[in-house]
């Protein structure tokens, strides 16, 4: 069979078949009277053999060996085709990741794509302090697209960062949060963490619905951020989580002043006093605990509150008798 049919059949351009001559991956059998190249059908298998190789991605020179080294094995090449597709699929992913972000910032001119290509870089650098001014000049430049902000501040390790990451999703709004409530449920509790101190940060009411849900999370991490940020917005859900917290000793400081902000209204103030006192009354709460839910008293106003300090300084562990009278020196002094 002449080059031009085999080229036809094989789907192999003529000039390719004459490069396979060249390199000898492929020599037809014999030559016409003419002088032109004939290839027979152990050839043609070859040929197909070839093309069926190079679709997997390997070189031409692999082939080669593929056909004439004894000692080749299949399994190392084959493995490293498959390292090296991994690598060329995930730079490709990047780069249409990049390119999404571009096109969603709407870029009006080539100025705007260099300044946002900048920024996308520098949020990704190994320098703490590009990272930061990246996330400070993200509001102020052109918009970073709301999603690498996302992806910047559920990553970021560095506190001086993050913050400044998250400062600059509350100035975009509500756009990023449906992305911050899939980090609630990531499988990393570092992530989980940084989307409920990046969701505590907006000041919204669809940012407080979505942490009203974080005080059901199984992530005791993501219900203590949940709560203190839900008692500065005066939510009274947090109470429970909040004692807790008093309780537990985590937090304690913050969690009494995020109870102390809740109790303005006089009937919530008497809802938390009592509150306190259920706990402080349960037979299996440690004497730290019990001198930390009455120091939890001190700024809870009311009635309810100033019984609870009275029957305290009775108590009979010494150490909160003593918080429980001295907090109700003050109250009286005031």
């Amino acid at each position: 069979m002449l080059i031009g049919e085999v080229a036809r059949r094989a789907g192999v351009s003529a000039r390719m078949l004459r490069h396979y001559d060249s390199l000898g991956l492929v020599r037809p059998t014999g030559r016409s009277d003419a002088g032109y190249r004939e290839y027979s059908s152990e050839d043609i298998r070859r040929i197909f053999h070839i093309e069926s190789l190079r679709s997997l991605g390997l070189s031409l020179r692999e082939v080669r060996r593929a056909f004439d080294d004894p000692d080749f094995t299949p399994s190392e090449l084959v493995e490293d085709l498959i390292r090296q597709t991994r690598e060329r699929i995930a730079a490709e992913t990047e780069l249409l990741t990049r390119l999404r972000r571009i096109g969603a910032a709407e870029p009006a001119g080539w100025e705007d794509v260099l300044q946002i290509v900048a920024l996308l870089q520098a949020l990704g650098s190994k320098s703490a302090g590009k990272r930061q001014r990246a996330a400070l000049s993200s509001v102020e430049e052109v918009p970073v697209p709301v999603e690498a902000l996302v992806e910047a501040a559920l990553s970021e390790t560095d506190p001086n960062v993050a913050g400044a990451l998250r400062w600059a999703l509350a100035q975009s709004g509500d756009d990023g949060l449906a992305l911050l409530a899939e980090g609630l449920g990531s499988p990393a509790a570092e992530v989980r963490k940084r989307a409920v101190q990046s969701i505590a940060e907006i000041p919204s009411g669809e940012a407080t619905a979505l942490l009203r849900d974080a005080l059901a999370s199984p992530d005791i991490v993501v219900r203590r951020y949940a709560a203190l940020a839900l008692g500065a917005r005066g939510v009274a859900d947090a109470v429970p989580t909040l004692i807790d917290m008093v309780v537990e000793g985590t937090n304690d400081v913050d969690a009494a002043d995020a109870l102390s902000a809740l109790a303005s209204p006089p009937a919530l103030a008497d809802q938390i006093a009592a509150s306190l006192v259920d706990r402080l009354a349960h037979g299996t709460v440690e004497s730290s605990a019990r001198r930390r839910l009455t120091q939890a008293l001190a700024d809870i106003p009311g009635t309810t509150a100033s019984r609870a300090l009275a029957d305290l300084s009775h108590d009979e562990d010494r150490a909160v008798a003593l918080t429980a009278a001295y907090i109700l020196g003050i109250r009286d002094a005031r």
